[in-house]
């Protein structure tokens, strides 16, 4: 058994929680952690205060990464996303869109888009130049969890989960990154049937497609993870300078993404309210949850 430590802080996170495992450093961060399932109003999506604290647990560990890439030149950390929720996220908080459209405060919904995009844009590069991230999607990704995970250079996912984009659904589209992180692994003509398709793919065949790296069975998900991370601390040199070569051949600029996320909004302010209703109708759908005893207890320290 490793040494995982959880972090601790003066000021308690409520809805991530996050540990370190100091023998291989790599850093991971369980979305919807157990204090927000106290909450009976709780939904497993990008709140406002799940964006704030994400980009905490990005300072934090960028911090700490940097520290210890300063003792070598061939160190490699990894950085993992997750969940402790039956999902792994539902993409944007719908609620509040609703709400910003209907008094159209387009400043309201550029401020909250430009958060998510901040968090894609530092997570795809990958916080520091020594780190490897992974998404491991146990549960469904949809929307802009979708962009979460594809912002990870390594998707790891459970056999069964679904992926997709339902924006289309009310009029909108993914707007915080899925054009240009899906390009990178699939056709542009593709990357755009699946936004505007609304289809839900099943891991496994995304896995067919080359969008998921790694396929486990159900349960299998942290287990794999620690393979990739061992598989790439014995490649530490090459896959550091991959990372480079990647940059320089399929760079994606912050600037980039404000332009399609600017025309996200625009878009939504477009909307009409019967796109509104379906839009809120999906917000009761995403209040759905397992009870207490249906929750994952699963960590980094399970093998």
């Amino acid at each position: 058994m490793r040494n995982v430590e959880p972090l601790h802080r003066e000021n308690p996170l409520s809805t991530i929680r996050i540990e370190h495992d100091a023998s291989n450093d790599s850093h991971w961060c369980f979305m919807h952690g157990q204090q927000a399932f106290s909450d009976p109003n709780y939904r497993a999506c990008f709140s406002p205060r799940l964006l704030r604290e994400l980009r905490l647990f990005a300072q934090e560990t960028i911090d700490g990464i940097a520290g210890e890439a300063a003792k070598s030149e061939t160190h490699l950390a990894h950085i993992v996303l997750s969940s402790d929720a039956h999902v792994f996220n539902l993409g944007g908080d719908l609620n509040l869109f609703s709400q910003l459209i209907r008094t159209r405060d387009r400043d309201g919904l550029l401020r909250y888009a430009t958060e998510c995009v901040d968090s894609i844009h530092l997570l795809h590069t990958r916080l520091h130049p020594a780190a490897h991230t992974v998404a491991l999607v146990d549960g469904d990704a949809l929307g802009g969890g979708f962009e979460l995970a594809l912002a990870c250079q390594t998707i790891v996912a459970e056999s069964g989960v679904q992926m997709g984009f339902p924006e289309v659904l009310f009029g909108l589209f993914p707007g915080m990154g899925a054009y240009s992180l899906l390009s990178q692994r699939v056709s542009p003509k593709v990357a755009e049937q699946m936004m505007l398709n609304g289809v839900m793919y099943s891991s496994d065949e995304l896995h067919k497609m080359g969008i998921v790296d790694v396929l486990v069975p159900k349960g299998e998900g942290v287990r794999a993870v620690h393979e990739v991370i061992r598989q790439n601390r014995r490649i530490a040199s090459a896959r550091l300078a991959l990372h480079r070569v990647c940059d320089a051949v399929h760079p994606i600029s912050h600037d980039e993404l404000m332009r399609i996320t600017e025309i996200w909004v625009d878009t939504a302010l477009q909307l009409g309210d019967r796109q509104l209703r379906m839009m809120e109708r999906l917000v009761r759908a995403q209040l759905r949850r397992p009870e207490p005893e249906e929750m994952p207890a699963e960590s980094a320290k399970a093998r």
